[in-house]
């Protein structure tokens, strides 16, 4: 499972890959391309930055004259709705929440401060936190739905994966660690932890046979060989 390359961080179109995520894609591709890695099955969450990730790889691949088997979309491995959980969640949250109410009074002091990026993903963080430990809204997604359409896109998969088949599916953050967070029966919390760690262009590996689904590794980043590629928003 390959997290996307950097998107377009506080833009108006965010789901756009910035110039570092293509970068970071395209090492990703040239890495895997020396390695003569290759794939039966590639599946892609439904997002453009999932795509664009996944179609970089693809075009180094094929350069190098390495098969690249037909992507299928899976929707539901799409991100939850963090847009929405901030504008729904977040007033309910800081009328009551001292710490949520700090952070967003933080943050509208600072909107004009070169620094509201970061004063931003600090309110962002504690929300989903809250969101995460069983806050729900009847508006939104809980966390258990978001987890349980993940499982439900991975058994997609599995399905369709020939035994001893290796896969890539290129997705997000949160369902990256929805997965891992399953693999490692961690506490809805704990597993939130491991969206902000994620990196750009990292990738986690699994093992599947049968019942069995285990991590073998996490967040791995052997592509980006200069500190400066290395991003987590």
């Amino acid at each position: 499972m390959v997290r996307h390359g950097q998107a377009s961080y506080m833009a108006e179109n965010y789901d756009k890959l910035s110039p570092m995520g293509e970068r970071q894609a395209r090492k990703l591709g040239e890495f895997w391309v020396r390695q003569r890695v290759s794939f039966d099955r590639v599946f892609y969450g439904p997002a453009q930055r999932h795509i664009r990730t996944g179609e970089i790889v693809r075009d180094l691949f094929r350069e190098a004259d390495i098969d690249w088997p037909e992507p299928v979309i899976v929707r539901d491995l799409d991100e939850f709705d963090a847009a929405k959980l901030m504008a729904t969640l977040m007033p309910v949250l800081a009328e009551k929440n001292e710490v949520v109410r700090g952070l967003n009074e933080a943050y509208q002091a600072g909107r004009e401060n070169p620094d509201v990026g970061l004063l931003l993903e600090r309110l962002f963080e504690h929300v989903a936190r809250i969101w995460a430990s069983g806050h729900d809204h009847p508006e939104l997604e809980s966390w258990a739905d978001f987890r349980a359409r993940v499982a439900r896109g991975i058994g997609q998969i599995r399905s369709a994966s020939p035994k001893s088949s290796n896969v890539v599916v290129f997705t997000s953050g949160g369902p990256i660690a929805a997965t891992t967070g399953w693999a490692q029966d961690s506490r809805p919390e704990k597993a939130m932890e491991l969206v902000w760690v994620s990196r750009n262009s990292s990738y986690s590996e699994f093992l599947f046979s049968g019942d069995r689904f285990s991590l073998s590794s996490f967040n791995s980043i052997p592509h980006l060989d200069d500190r400066s590629l290395i991003t987590y928003r």
